[in-house]
């Protein structure tokens, strides 16, 4: 695993990956699976009340190569299919849009799983790979310099790598120490989230009203014992609405959300303690740089819209994954071009689905006729053309502008 260094009191590892939320442990463990010795620092993350992921195929093939995709389906949901439903009351009628993943030859766009189990699934996996030491520790400071990376951790310990994963969320210490620029913006929104039983069923599929406030987005989940119907909810809304809701009695803000969803599915019944944040996003001007790149909420963050979020994390990491993947992380004119080629696949892709996420949002909020007008043609278009709609549904799933070699092999079947 690790070694002493020369340094007294450090330890030296080939990668260091800084946080342990679902990035960092998927990113120990695609490295460790490459045969490299990680160290992956950092506290497991709190549960969070009423949160699930999507993942969508290109994820869940790159959780197969991982060994995580069983345990994974067994916990989730298959989402079969996308409905968009216009609630916004505009002057035209929008059509009504399902993306179905059998359109495109798949059984399922993807799987709706609590973040909790997921999590949970990866630690499972990172704590049974001996290539990797889980230290579940702060980190107090950085030391970034042409020869290596560095970790201080609060203890006194000192960790040392060739190279730094960093995965330590939008607060990263260590983007602020290796003088990345970071432009962040808010939205006047609130995402309440929650997780719903029902009393009739889902059919596998994602149902999503896109209202004046911003999407108001039901998502399947598996049955469990006396409750056959479950989805989990992320409902956009303004800050004195998403206040006005959580003081409710459970009851009336329970009748509220099936007001919302139509009665389509019946009676609703909140499980557990509904959750929520602020919308807000980020971008940053550069994704890697000297021995450091950057994965997850430390290079972008979108609001829960098209459940883009830690699909793009995880291919953040497959595709550092692969651009490292044959260099000697010792030689810096190697690992400098590697890195160039990782910053321009992540501008590309991450500047597609920020823009596309925040244009969709705010065309829902404000009422501006030609945006309107706009978006419903849009959307009458995706319906009624069935090339432009496999094209759309597959750019959802299996994007084109980067697709990293974890992600390219077909996910096994599921065996029942």
């Amino acid at each position: 695993m690790t070694e002493v260094s020369a340094q007294a009191g450090a330890t030296k590892t080939d990668i260091l990956v800084a946080g342990a939320g679902s990035t960092g442990l998927a990113a120990a463990l695609a490295f460790s699976r490459a045969g490299m010795k990680v160290a992956l620092v950092g506290r497991i993350p709190p549960p969070l009340p009423g949160r699930t992921v999507a993942l969508f195929e290109a994820s869940i093939r790159f959780l197969d190569a991982l060994g995580a995709l069983d345990r994974v389906r067994a916990l989730g949901c298959p989402i079969e299919a996308i409905r968009m439903i216009d609630d916004t009351d505009q002057l035209f009628p929008v059509p009504e849009l399902t993306l179905r993943a059998s359109e495109i030859d798949l059984p399922a766009l993807g799987v709706n799983i609590s973040n909790d189990e997921l999590v949970g699934v990866l630690l499972d996996l990172v704590r049974a790979r001996p290539e990797i030491e889980l230290i579940e520790a702060e980190i107090a400071d950085y030391e970034l310099n042409s020869a290596t990376a560095a970790a201080m951790l609060a203890d006194g310990r000192r960790i040392e790598a060739d190279f730094l994963v960093a995965a330590d969320g939008r607060n990263s210490r260590a983007r602020a120490v290796a003088g990345i620029d970071v432009r962040e913006w808010t939205y006047p929104q609130v995402a309440l989230t929650a997780m719903l039983r029902h009393e009739f069923p889902h059919d596998n599929m994602s149902t999503e009203w896109h209202t004046r406030s911003g999407p108001f987005t039901l998502v399947p989940l598996p049955p469990r014992e006396n409750a056959p119907h479950r989805s989990s909810l992320v409902w956009l809304m303004s800050v004195a609405d998403a206040r006005r809701r959580l003081s409710k009695p459970r009851d009336e803000l329970e009748f509220e959300i099936e007001d919302y969803a139509k009665s389509e599915f019946g009676t609703m019944q909140i499980e557990g303690e509904p959750g929520q944040f602020r919308m807000g996003g980020m971008q940053v001007s550069k994704h890697a740089t000297g021995r450091m790149a950057l994965v997850g909420e430390t290079c972008h963050v979108f609001p829960p819209i098209g459940a883009q979020g830690l699909n793009l994390s995880l291919r953040d990491v497959a595709d550092l994954e692969d651009c490292l993947a044959s260099v000697d992380l010792r030689n810096e004119r190697e690992l400098s071009r590697a890195l160039a080629r990782y910053d321009r696949h992540r501008h590309a892709d991450i500047g597609f689905r920020t823009n596309g996420v925040d244009v969709l949002n705010r065309s829902l909020i404000i009422p501006y006729l030609p945006v309107d007008l706009f978006r419903g043609a849009s959307f009458l278009a995706v319906a009624a053309l069935g090339p432009l709609r496999r094209a759309v549904i597959r750019e959802g799933v299996l994007p084109h502008l980067v697709l990293p070699r974890l992600m390219r092999k077909p996910a096994r079947a599921h065996a029942g």
